[in-house]
């Protein structure tokens, strides 16, 4: 492992996270690569915060799929894994700390196999909770571990 280097100039991400958004960040320079990893072939897997009680409806309706707003229209998400999991306890300090006095929340671990514009911050919020925190663990066989923000592994996944 090492700290973020000089990579070539054709070296791409293969999907994105938003601004808000932390965690596994695969880059290539082969287009056959990243177009296989976001194939929805491929799992993605996140740990979710969001602001509150997650009810049991709210997991239902998350795992069945939800209608998402996108540029092009109205999206169905694919059904997907949804589980309420414990506060990790092994992450980093969140880029932005959240006051208690905004009451409780929850953790989610939600593994997908699309990945729509924002698509997990708009699924959170079509059931009535917003995502305060949102951190990507796994693409594939590849795990995020306990790398830290910054630090470059050089893999061979296919």
């Amino acid at each position: 492992m090492g700290e973020l280097g000089n990579f070539p100039p054709e070296t791409m991400a293969i999907g994105r996270l938003d601004e808000k958004s932390e965690g596994l960040l695969l880059l290539t320079t082969d287009g056959t690569v990243s177009e296989h990893i976001r194939s929805k072939s491929i799992e993605k897997e996140y740990y979710v915060q969001v602001s509150g009680t997650v009810t049991d409806e709210a997991v239902t309706a998350l795992r069945a799929g939800i209608e998402i707003a996108q540029s092009s229209g109205t999206h169905t998400t694919l059904p997907c894994s949804v589980h309420r999991i414990a506060e990790p306890n092994y992450l980093g300090p969140p880029h932005r700390k959240r006051s208690e006095s905004h009451g409780p929340t929850s953790w989610l671990n939600i593994i997908l196999t699309e990945g729509k514009y924002r698509q997990i911050r708009k699924m959170t919020a079509a059931v009535g909770y917003d995502t305060v925190r949102l951190i990507r663990i796994r693409i594939g066989n590849v795990l995020l571990g306990t790398m830290k923000s910054g630090e470059v592994e050089e893999l061979n996944i296919l």
